[in-house]
């Protein structure tokens, strides 16, 4: 399959798993909007390295997804300078790890505003064009915490719930408009944000890194294997072709069968 002339938005991107699904729908030969935070040095040799290793154009907008209007602003980018925005994928997210009586509410309104409200906003600006052209692949990275919990990540597994509910409306208001939503629900995948829980795990037990590793997939992740970056931009890209046209409202999970326990 090819996605040529088509335009894909990225949010959380410079990194981990936005950055592996954004390879891989440059792969596929989508235009590229980058996003995310990181040193601007390195943030533009990443978005020209891509352009040149897969003949793409690669932009890039620095909207912080906690901001409604920065991610009008990243849509409107996307609009003005590719001429369109045909696939969105919503995939910056932010992590916190409290009791619930002690976790912060500042740290709680964080977690929702760029973990579930974000995705909302950047649906929002972006639909009215994809229906316009009837065609538009909506991919959402929710988590195994969108359709299980565990403790003292109440605001993630609260976003991430609320991501797979924001697909399933989605979808049903999009259906026969050429225009699918679906959530990937990834397990423990080895990213920097999953790397901080491995180091303070391995600093609160005196472990080393890989006894850490090995103890944190586990407690959860039966194959004992981390998903990488790589495999869920394949699914994204599957999920951008012809053969998931008529699939929309899913929870895909990726998780080494977590969920299946």
């Amino acid at each position: 399959m090819t996605l040529k002339q088509k335009v894909a938005v990225v949010t959380g991107s410079t990194s981990g798993i936005g950055l592996g699904i954004a390879r891989a729908l440059a792969g596929a030969g989508a235009d590229v909007v980058l996003n995310g935070f990181g040193d601007a040095g390195a943030i533009e040799e990443l978005r020209a390295g891509l352009a040149k290793d897969f003949g793409v154009r690669v932009g890039f907008h620095n909207a912080d997804m906690s901001k409604p209007a920065e991610i009008a602003d990243l849509i409107g980018y996307a609009t003005r300078e590719f001429g369109s925005v045909d696939v969105l994928v919503n995939n910056a997210g932010i992590q916190h790890v409290a009791p619930v009586e002690e976790f912060a509410p500042e740290r709680w309104d964080a977690v929702i505003a760029i973990n579930l409200s974000a995705v909302f906003h950047g649906i929002h600006h972006a639909l009215a064009g994809m229906k316009q052209k009837g065609w538009g692949r909506i991919i959402n990275i929710a988590s195994v915490h969108g359709q299980v919990a565990s403790v003292n990540k109440v605001a993630y597994v609260a976003a991430k719930h609320g991501v797979v509910g924001i697909t399933k409306t989605v979808a049903l208001e999009t259906a026969g408009t050429g225009v699918t939503c679906n959530a990937i629900c990834p397990g423990w995948v080895l990213t920097p944000l999953v790397q901080k829980q491995i180091d303070a795990l391995a600093a609160s037990k005196g472990l080393p890194e890989v006894q850490a590793k090995a103890e944190l997939l586990g407690a959860k992740q039966p194959s004992g294997e981390f998903v990488t970056p790589d495999q869920l931009g394949q699914l994204a890209v599957f999920l951008c072709s012809d053969a998931a046209a008529q699939m929309t409202g899913a929870n895909l999970t990726m998780d080494g069968g977590w969920t299946a326990q």
